[in-house]
């Protein structure tokens, strides 16, 4: 039990203490990959033309601003295709995307998935790079340009943005949300959102700089033509299966941190419960759709994502073991007893915590019920974290 126990708490501190401070070292030793860029986000001149694609179901209220959002990009329109594939949408998205019926291609599907709709968006691209984005963010007017930069350089096969929530600093503004779109309330849901994704950022930088990213944000990234391979339907993580078989072709994947698209948190615990229990089902997935990920000489960024992604998923394995070590070990000494004891006040914290996050759910639900406005909703759109 006592091996056991030792061998859980260096498997935690490993996956997010050990790999981290190793990722950094490893960084500063090889130093920032990236040549330096000018201020500037590349002369319209030599830009490349693109596809911005939008895989979206039933957004009508959405993608009229989406639209008119990638439209008043500073890229130039002559290079700039837009496809919008609906996936089985039923809620009026051809009227509502009627106005820009000249400027845009629509391609109407039935409800086969988000993976199929990509492929068929895909298929219609007529340019060498793919642009991705989402219908519930929005883009700073560089941000296509800054993504486009990259490709250049023979190496690079992707690159991605950075989604920037709004609880990572409430104080910061937001551009490119609509207008009058009023921000999450704090929680402490938002706060820990916020303090994780800054610290999956991190990751993904330094990452970058030593070889590759492991996966994309799907909300804003984008990817060479030729690359694209078609997914399986029932993908999970798109923006981390299409990357990291880039990876595989010995192509790098980098990251942009000033390439940015703008979003909101939902303080709905149970909404976040739900994005990270996707975010595992799709890791286990990713691993079946492409064992060759696990394999030290066909994966260039094997170590990386060992430690990222396969660490992760036998964590939770691992504080089950911890915990049932502890209990066991804790009649016998005072640290286990101690240990023991820390993790009880942990979960209980954590149990109390969902309590109140279901009361504060269903207080929202009753002032909706009486006519008052609930906040709504919302799984964001980082799953590659």
């Amino acid at each position: 039990m006592e091996m056991l126990f030792w061998l859980s708490i260096g498997l935690i501190a490993y996956v997010y203490v050990g790999y981290p401070v190793l990722l950094a070292a490893a960084a500063a030793l090889i130093g920032d990959r990236e040549p330096e860029e000018k201020n500037e986000a590349g002369d319209a001149r030599s830009l490349p033309p693109v596809t911005v694609i939008v895989a979206a179901r039933n957004e009508a209220r959405r993608l009229p601003g989406r639209i008119a959002n990638l439209l008043a990009s500073d890229y130039p329109a002559d290079r700039m295709q837009v496809v919008v594939a609906s996936d089985g949408s039923t809620d009026g998205t051809v009227e509502a995307l009627a106005p820009f019926a000249s400027r845009i291609e629509l391609i109407m599907l039935p409800p086969e998935g988000k993976a199929r709709a990509l492929n068929a968006a895909v298929a219609r691209a007529r340019h060498p790079i793919l642009v991705f984005a989402d219908a519930r963010q929005r883009f700073a007017p560089d941000t296509i340009r800054r993504l486009v930069r990259h490709f250049s350089r023979l190496s690079v096969g992707a690159v991605s943005g950075e989604l920037v929530i709004d609880c990572e600093d409430s104080g910061a503004a937001r551009p490119g949300l609509d207008a009058g779109v009023t921000a999450a309330p704090s929680s402490s849901v938002a706060d820990g959102v916020g303090a994780y994704w800054k610290y999956e950022k991190w990751l993904r930088r330094k990452e970058a700089a030593i070889g590759s990213t492991l996966g994309v944000t799907g909300a804003v990234y984008a990817m060479r033509r030729s690359l694209w391979q078609p997914l399986p339907p029932d993908t999970i993580l798109d923006d981390v299966l299409g990357p990291m078989r880039i990876v595989l072709r010995r192509y790098r994947v980098i990251f942009d941190r000033t390439a940015c698209a703008f979003d909101e948190v939902s303080p709905d615990a149970a909404a976040e419960t739900r994005r990270k229990i996707r975010t595992l089902a799709g890791n286990y997935q990713l691993m079946r759709l492409e064992p060759r990920l696990l394999v030290p000489f066909a994966n260039p960024v094997w170590l990386q994502f060992v430690s990222h992604k396969v660490g992760r998923l036998i964590v939770p394995y691992a504080l089950v073991t911890l915990f049932a070590a502890s209990a066991w070990l804790a009649v016998h000494s005072w640290l286990y007893a101690t240990a023991f004891a820390g993790q009880l006040g942990f979960y209980g914290l954590a149990a109390y915590g969902a309590r109140l996050d279901r009361q504060q759910r269903e207080g929202r639900r009753a002032d909706g019920a009486r006519g008052e406005t609930a906040y709504p909703e919302i799984v964001n759109r980082h799953e590659a974290a």
